[in-house]
């Protein structure tokens, strides 16, 4: 039998909610020890969750040996050298979004992650929303037909307060605004449906709140199966909403607008004949749910090193998100169309920066 894997969580903001998570598992996981450069917060943390140990360092953390995963909920300009930390420790990697801060960082840990034997999980919970997987279910069911049409929006408000986090809206540190640090769990729904993009048109810019990073962006994307796809982001809309709308051959599929939980249901599939819809209705009352958010992707991710399978997000479905990440930030300076896949030759494959902000 399978003796429950020894978590670790590395900082206490968004942390908090990853170690709720992981103790809602008992019997697949359970926390033994929380990290945080504020000595004070992972101590009060620690006491708050009832776990064992904290500490201040992550060199501390990866000295114990009774850790098997150590979970990062890290500033972005951090992760690649942490994530590569912990796999020379020995450790499994869970790491939240965005993963890392290029293709060439991505590709560089893919060799790592095969020599060291272990696995890295990049955090990509809304996949496991209810009613995105019973979109998926239909999808695997053969039921949807060529897709036609998606459109993709995220129309969230962050205001002055927000970025009065010392590393939040500059380019060092966040590495990204709005594409890349609020409307990437929307594009990679997207993704997962739809698979990879094919050729992207963006254009971003700063408008709500005097940052260095863009706030606004519109993106025209051709996927590769020849869907067609636009997506739009703001961080200024009064009212928060997150919304999916895909067109296939058999049916229409539209999410909730619910803006940090829009995978989960309510969803509606729309047949393109009472034939089609009902076999579609009939397709539906044999979908069984699963745990949903991280709590869902924690589960699946203990399984799948149960079981020797594969694990739910990879690094494989980080690099598709990144590339898109790059694309448009690629096109946006550039004023034209990329196509992808972007390989090593490509200008923005070390650095999707623009030059103003490297």
């Amino acid at each position: 039998m399978n003796q429950p894997l020894r978590v670790a969580v590395v900082g206490c903001g968004i942390g908090r909610y990853h170690i709720d998570s992981w103790k809602k598992l008992e019997g697949q996981a359970g926390v033994l020890a929380v990290c945080d450069v504020d000595d004070a917060k992972a101590k009060e943390t620690a006491t708050e969750f009832k776990l064992l140990h904290a500490v201040s360092t992550l060199e501390q953390l990866l000295r114990r040996d009774d850790i098997d995963v150590v979970d990062l909920c890290t500033p972005p300009f951090l992760h690649f050298e942490q994530i590569q930390d912990v796999l020379k420790a020995g450790k499994h990697v869970v790491c939240e979004k965005p993963l890392v801060s290029s293709l060439a960082e991505v590709d560089s840990l893919a060799t790592l992650e095969k020599a060291s034997g272990k696995r890295i999980m990049p955090i990509f919970q809304c996949r496991f929303g209810h009613g995105l997987q019973k979109l998926k279910h239909l999808i695997d069911l053969g039921l949807a037909g060529d897709a036609f049409l998606g459109t993709a929006e995220t129309a969230w408000r962050r205001r002055a307060h927000y970025y009065e986090v010392p590393w939040r809206g500059k380019w060092k540190t966040e590495r990204g605004g709005c594409i890349l640090s609020h409307a990437i769990h929307t594009h990679d729904m997207l993704s997962y449906i739809l698979g990879p993009a094919k050729s992207v048109f963006a254009r971003t810019s700063t408008r709500v709140n005097p940052i260095e990073v863009e706030d606004c962006a519109s993106a025209s994307l051709e996927m590769e199966s020849g869907a067609l796809v636009s997506l739009s982001v703001t961080l200024g809309s009064p009212e928060e909403i997150s919304r999916h709308r895909f067109c296939f051959r058999n049916f229409v599929a539209e999410s909730g607008t619910a803006p940090y939980n829009n995978s989960a249901d309510p969803w509606k599939f729309t047949g393109d004949s009472p034939e089609l819809q009902k076999e579609i209705d009939q397709a539906l009352t044999a979908f069984v749910p699963q745990p949903e958010g991280f709590t869902g992707q924690f589960s699946r991710f203990c399984t799948a090193l149960a079981r020797g399978t594969e694990i739910p997000v990879t690094l494989a479905d980080a690099r598709t998100s990144l590339e898109l990440v790059t694309a448009i930030y690629a096109s946006s300076e550039e004023g034209k169309p990329v196509d992808l896949p972007i390989t090593t030759t490509h200008s923005h494959y070390h650095n999707w920066l623009p030059k103003k902000g490297r």
